[in-house]
């Protein structure tokens, strides 16, 4: 009979609770399946009493930042504003426990943490799809992948959601056979399994490029050249088409302009930097193509109605 397989949640303040309940449920299920107790848990957090998730409920816990025995692993949870959770005092507990020898994954966001108490250096990670550009940004040695997630690495990581049902799904594979695995998903009502070579989410380059090639390419042109963005000429010289194709291929298909088309993708991605890194403006409009901070502002404010700083403001 094989051993049971303990399990450790580090719940961070913010976290995710669908995804902290798709990494929990099927283990629960799974001992519900085969009658017997294939795996343990319990729960922790930084203060040792409780952890708040992002929709405000608080869950008790078990432990603190205690060590892990009995080989449990050990998985980090976390979700919104992340980068203002990550403490000297977390770092130094993950440091600890990788020095002893855990095994250890994060979920949603958590790849954040574990990138910053730099465990993931030149390695795969999966992380939720809005963090990308931030992560991208703050990380550029990490091999980021827009899988749903990552099993086959030293430090498995999971995108959120329901990707973690899926990464759940293939762990509990791997330690008792398909057969149990699927089994937790009839339970689950989910029969959508993924693998981790899934991506999040369907992009725009993929949707539109299987209606006409060229505007896929076009599209992934575009987002290749965020800090140094392509002319409509340009775009139009590299996909072998005129200008004027070009302009009517976006209009039929994305009902806009390649040059709008271009500065919606700046911009929103600029947002995204300024709602969750603590990065200078003046480094994101950079980073987004904008050589001019007064430009950046100006298209800034008319696009979203207020100005980056406004935006950042509204964060504190």
């Amino acid at each position: 009979m094989t051993p049971t397989i303990d399990f450790v949640f580090l719940l961070i303040e913010d976290f995710s609770h669908l995804a902290f309940s798709c990494a929990l449920e099927p283990l629960r299920i799974a001992n519900l399946v085969a009658d017997r107790e294939l795996y343990r848990w319990h729960l922790a957090s930084t203060n040792g009493r409780s952890a708040t998730c992002s929709n405000r409920a608080i869950t008790l816990v078990d432990r603190g930042l205690y060590p892990t025995e009995n080989h449990e692993m050990l998985m980090v949870v976390s979700g919104l504003h992340v980068q203002h959770h990550i403490t000297p005092e977390l770092l130094k507990y993950l440091r600890a426990e990788r020095a002893r020898g855990t095994s250890i994954g994060a979920i949603c966001s958590g790849a954040f943490i574990l990138a910053e108490a730099g465990f993931l250096q030149e390695r795969k990670a999966a992380v939720h799809w809005e963090y990308h550009d931030v992560f991208a940004e703050r990380f550029p040695d990490v091999r980021l992948t827009k899988s749903v997630f990552v099993a086959d690495e030293k430090f498995v990581t999971a995108s959120g959601g329901a990707a973690v049902a899926d990464l759940m799904l293939h762990m509990i594979s791997g330690d008792h056979g398909r057969d149990l695995a699927s089994a937790v998903a009839d339970q689950m009502v989910y029969n959508a399994v993924r693998e981790g070579t899934a991506t999040q989410k369907v992009s725009m380059r993929s949707r539109y490029g299987l209606r006409n090639s060229r505007l896929g390419e076009a599209i992934r042109l575009i987002e290749e050249h965020v800090e140094t963005p392509l002319s409509s000429s340009d775009i139009a010289d590299r996909l072998g088409i005129s200008t004027r194709q070009l302009e009517r291929m976006f209009e039929r298909y994305m009902n806009t302009s390649p040059k709008r088309y271009v500065m919606e993708m700046r911009l929103n991605r600029a947002r995204n930097l300024i709602v969750q890194s603590d990065q200078a403006l003046t480094e994101i409009a950079m980073a987004c193509g904008f050589t001019s901070t007064s430009h950046f502002s100006k298209a800034y404010r008319e696009h979203f109605g207020k100005t980056p700083g406004n935006q950042r403001s509204t964060l504190n």
